[in-house]
């Protein structure tokens, strides 16, 4: 039985103490009680990966990848600690990632893309996520949150267009869309030009290392 049979409220989640406690690096919403799942908003693991990719083709649609926002994305690792998931019963229902970009010389976080499965939407899901990735954020540190997305839904959580007006991304993109959350007062201000990405490059499987990194490896292993 999913949660949308339980028929709770929004105001179920966004009220919970694990959204209040969202720097923790696992939240429960529903005990274990009459049998049904708990909900887990969580770290994500590499297990996490295919359905990740099934359910946010499912939610966005294959053409997600040709989306200037995917361009920050593709063959990068997300931000240290900023890739959350939302599982039940051991299935993943929501995702939600941010990536390392440099606004204007200004370093930030772009988020996305968030996504909820058919099954489990209207129960404030993409809110936790949300609240989540942001407490987490400015727990780590980091100043500033851009996204490409709703303005109607975003500015729940602060989220503006005022503070990438003189910002740009490397394709299109509607201005009314472009929004940015200053974790930190001012972090953007006179941020100006492109954003680019920052991030971490991931390493293809199957890579060897350079010779140069085993060979140290090697002889610190001998002389233990």
């Amino acid at each position: 039985m999913t949660l949308s049979s339980l028929a709770l409220s929004r105001a179920a989640f966004s009220g919970s103490a694990a959204v209040r406690e969202a720097a923790f690096p696992c939240a429960e919403f529903f005990p274990q009680e009459n049998g049904f799942a708990p909900l887990v908003l969580r770290t994500q693991i590499g297990s996490d990966a295919l359905a990740r990719e099934l359910l946010l083709d499912a939610a966005l649609g294959s053409a997600r990848r040709a989306r200037t926002s995917e361009l920050f994305r593709t063959g990068r690792l997300p931000a240290h600690g900023l890739a959350l998931s939302a599982t039940h019963g051991g299935e993943l229902v929501g995702t939600v990632r941010l990536w390392n970009v440099d606004a204007g010389g200004r370093p930030a976080l772009l988020l996305g893309p968030l996504a909820v499965s058919q099954t489990h939407r209207s129960l404030g899901i993409g809110a936790a996520l949300m609240n989540m990735a942001i407490a987490r954020a400015r727990a780590l540190g980091h100043d500033a949150i851009l996204l490409v997305g709703d303005a109607a839904y975003y500015q729940r959580f602060g989220f503006s267009p005022e503070p990438t007006k003189a910002l740009d991304l490397p394709g299109p993109v509607e201005r009314a869309r472009f929004l940015a959350l200053e974790l930190a007062p001012g972090a953007l201000a006179g941020a100006a030009g492109l954003v680019i990405p920052t991030g971490t490059m991931e390493r293809p499987l199957g890579r060897a290392r350079p010779r140069a990194q085993i060979r140290p490896r090697a002889k610190r292993a001998q002389a233990a």
